[in-house]
């Protein structure tokens, strides 16, 4: 019979969902910058492409970006969400609400 503590429980979805609200809200302020970082970086590559400075394959780069997604495969990942559970969902709640709110 597996042994279950609803303090214990309380005490880690709590401890997760402030940690994970937290991290949320650093990570939106985090994408937004990178995403500024990565459009500048973008529109300067096409700008050095329209003057034949650069010459960029731009379906060869995102096969190999596609190809690399494919090849990674998680194994046995029942069991891992089973035991972090509660941590899990109290981390996940945390990040949602702090990436909404950020």
């Amino acid at each position: 019979m597996l042994d279950v503590d609803p303090a214990t429980l309380a005490l880690e979805f709590g401890g997760s969902a402030v940690l994970g609200g937290v991290l949320g809200f650093a990570t939106k302020q985090v994408a937004k910058l990178v995403a500024i970082i990565i459009g500048v970086q973008l529109m300067a590559f096409r700008y050095l492409e329209s003057q034949e400075i650069v010459i960029v394959d731009w379906n060869r780069l995102s096969v190999g970006l596609i190809e690399r997604q494919a090849q990674t495969q998680a194994n046995h990942w029942f069991e891992s969400v089973l035991s972090m559970l509660s941590v899990g969902a109290g981390f996940t709640s945390g990040f949602l609400i702090g990436f909404h709110r950020g």
